[in-house]
């Protein structure tokens, strides 16, 4: 039995459940070298990879019709940039050096289009499959109602590492009493494991952990049904921990439901992804589309807005190239729990440095190793009542990005790892690109200005009809860049759903104010980027840590520590681009003027009053806003009032709050009748 330095517990109520132990050993990676070698010589794949299928047919089209489409354009916007660009016909570029910033130009924005060709088409298709379906999709609409097997057990595990505790518990309570009413909670147990180093912090988790069994009546008599445990040895954070939880208790489940600390799933959303395991024995994971909801600062909000308008089409479009070989995104999804401890252990990264050691982004891992022992990862994108929280503000999400970035950098080292599926490898690919494309843009800018700067200033580069063709592919790009925003308006419009983003008017509206904050960022975030993989390159740790769950209002000071860097390089950048060539810093504009900005611009976003007053003008707006959900009412009420506990039970004895919290219990959910 694990042992707390906690209050005493309530009488006859126990922390964690028998222990019931069970193997899950990692298996030690092949290496980049060594891996290569054997995908050249014909061994880079498994026999559980070979078993042909529909969808699996369906997906090699898709995915040859997906290269097609990002080849062919890139290689005819790639010639039209090669003709703009001057070569040394010009004066102005006569010599060696004009002719190598020509090539490094050209190589850059080959790359560049590329990626962004990739995104654009994965949402155009996104776009047919919302209005559409797809035939070879994963999907709960349409499945059997048929009675559950009592052996069909499910863990709902939540690892928690220095939280906010009332979002934590809020969250797991409005969860609990929703399953209740699906009237199939006796197959599912809840645990909350926690990393929590702060002593404080733990005292209030085990405060309101009593709290809650006492509230959902989960006493001895009901068998226990809610769990928490300190785990002493806080190795390979989230995935230890889920390990962890594995090795001593996964053999009592057939299936694992992992949720976030700041995850809300309703009971018909976990029912309906029990089903979805149950009518798929090969499926390995089964991901959820988690609705970004929660937050009131303008940042957080134009987020949300996004998530619900564009994030649909790209999760869409994703789907239709990957089908049974998915992302898995480490939370708000469901795992089958014997496959997952036998072939998910993750082995430490061999070697020195930034890059070596533990594996960081381990969902994206855990996707591949389950699909290399032959079972399937699928996106449920009908699955309703999965929730999540976005970063409250643009330093929380840079702080997010800053660990993501080195834990995609990581996984880069597994693309030749044998037995993985090309499109679990495109995945870390796509993952290293997704900040890598950040000092891509930075260099192609620098290289741009480099042309100002290196120019004759007797020659006249904009007389000779090049700007012409140079505004065609910068339009063309634009299209690209934007067209899904108005993609993801007209979706709405098309199914009928604008009354719930505060009708068509306020959705364009609030779309275009999205789109202006989101370029208006950009610039902020290459450059943050930027900085993030030239130090993990480079041998940079960070420190994990959760991001907040609370929005607070910045004060100038996070900001200024944040960004005066970024400020002070782009002042001496453009003073400079000045001196050479004033009409250079005319097309440097946006982005000199976003990070020149970014201070005031982050302080600004990240302001609660602000998001809160567009919200009263219909602004940004969401369904999640302008109807919650009856689990979210649920959810946010329990926060409020588990923040008075806590401060209750901080103050009081605790047998007086053993006593004290049953006075508020329900003593209907978890009831022995319930069971």
């Amino acid at each position: 039995m694990e042992q707390h330095n906690s209050p005493p517990l309530a009488p006859a109520a126990r922390s964690v459940p028998p222990l019931r132990r069970g193997s899950m050993v990692a298996r030690p990676w092949c290496g980049f070298a060594r891996g290569l070698r054997q995908i050249l010589r014909g061994r880079g794949a498994t026999s559980a990879l070979r078993a042909p299928d529909g969808w699996q047919q369906a997906a090699r089209w898709r995915r040859r019709l997906l290269l097609a489409l990002i080849i062919l354009p890139t290689l005819a916007a790639s010639l039209l940039m090669m003709e703009a660009l001057p070569f040394g016909d010009s004066p102005a570029f006569s010599s060696d050096f004009g002719k190598v910033l020509s090539a490094v130009q050209l190589l850059l924005f080959t790359v560049l289009f590329a990626w962004i060709s990739a995104g654009f088409w994965s949402a155009v298709m996104g776009f047919c499959v919302s209005l559409r379906g797809d035939r070879h999709g994963l999907y709960a609409t349409g499945l059997p109602r048929l009675p559950l097997e009592s052996a069909a057990r499910t863990a709902v595990v939540m690892p928690i590492c220095n939280e906010h505790v009332a979002t934590v518990f809020a969250g797991l309570r409005a969860a609990c009493e929703s399953l209740a009413a699906t009237g199939a909670l006796a197959l599912f147990d809840f645990y909350v494991l926690s990393d929590t180093r702060d002593a404080a912090t733990r005292t209030e988790e085990y405060a309101a952990w009593v709290h809650l069994r006492n509230a959902l009546g989960d006493t001895a008599d009901a068998g226990g049904r809610v769990f928490y445990r300190v785990r002493k040895r806080r190795g390979k954070r989230k995935a230890g921990n889920l390990a962890d939880f594995c090795r001593r208790w996964g053999r009592n489940y057939r299936y694992m439901v992992v949720l976030d600390a700041d995850s809300v799933m309703s009971g018909d959303s976990l029912v309906k992804l029990l089903r979805l395991m149950e009518a798929h024995p090969r499926a390995g994971i089964i991901q959820t589309v988690p609705r970004a909801c929660g937050h009131d600062t303008l940042h957080a909000r134009a987020q949300q807005f996004a998530s619900r308008t564009t994030g649909p089409l790209f999760t869409a479009g994703m789907q239709y190239w990957q089908l049974g070989e998915s992302h898995y995104w480490g939370h708000n999804a469901i795992l089958r729990t014997e496959a997952f401890m036998r072939h998910c252990a993750l082995a430490t990264l061999p070697g020195r440095g930034a890059l070596s050691g533990e594996i960081l982004s381990h969902d994206f891992v855990e996707a591949a190793l389950m699909r290399r022992a032959g079972y399937e990862v699928w996106v449920a994108q009908d699955v309703e009542g999965s929730y999540e929280q976005v970063p409250p503000n643009l330093i929380a999400e840079l702080e997010r990005d800053r660990r993501w970035c080195q834990g995609n950098l990581l996984n880069a080292r597994l693309i030749a790892e044998p037995g993985i599926a090309p499109v679990h490898r495109a995945m870390f690919l796509t993952g290293v690109m997704s900040y890598l494309s950040a000092p891509l843009w930075f260099a192609y800018l620098l290289v741009g200005t480099a042309y100002w700067l290196s120019m004759d200033p007797g020659a006249d580069f904009m007389s000779n009809g090049v700007p012409a063709l140079l505004g065609y592919l910068w339009l063309w790009t634009a299209v690209m860049l934007m067209l899904p925003r108005v993609l993801g308006v007209a979706a709405i419009l098309v199914r009928g759903e604008q009354v719930r983003f505060g009708g068509a008017r306020k959705l364009w509206l609030s779309a275009a104010l999205e789109a202006a904050l989101s370029i208006f960022k950009a610039p902020i975030r290459m450059f943050a980027h930027t900085c993030f993989v030239l130090a993990a390159l480079t041998g940079w740790r960070i420190e994990w840590q959760s991001p907040p769950r609370e929005a607070h209002a910045l004060r100038y000071s996070e900001a200024f520590e944040w960004f005066i860097g970024h400020t002070l390089l782009t002042l001496e950048w453009a003073f400079l681009t000045c001196l050479a060539n004033p009409a250079a810093v005319v097309w440097l504009l946006p982005v000199f003027v976003p990070l020149v900005l970014a201070i005031p611009l982050t302080v600004a976003t990240g302001n609660i009053a602000l998001g809160q007053r567009l919200r009263r003008r219909g602004l940004l707006l969401t369904p999640e806003e302008t109807q919650a959900p009856a689990l979210l009412r649920a959810a946010w009420g329990h926060a409020r009032r588990y923040a008075l506990w806590i401060n209750f039970a901080a103050e009081t004895p605790a047998e007086q709050y053993a006593t004290d919290t049953n006075k508020e219990s329900t003593a209907d959910v978890f009831a022995p009748a319930a069971a």
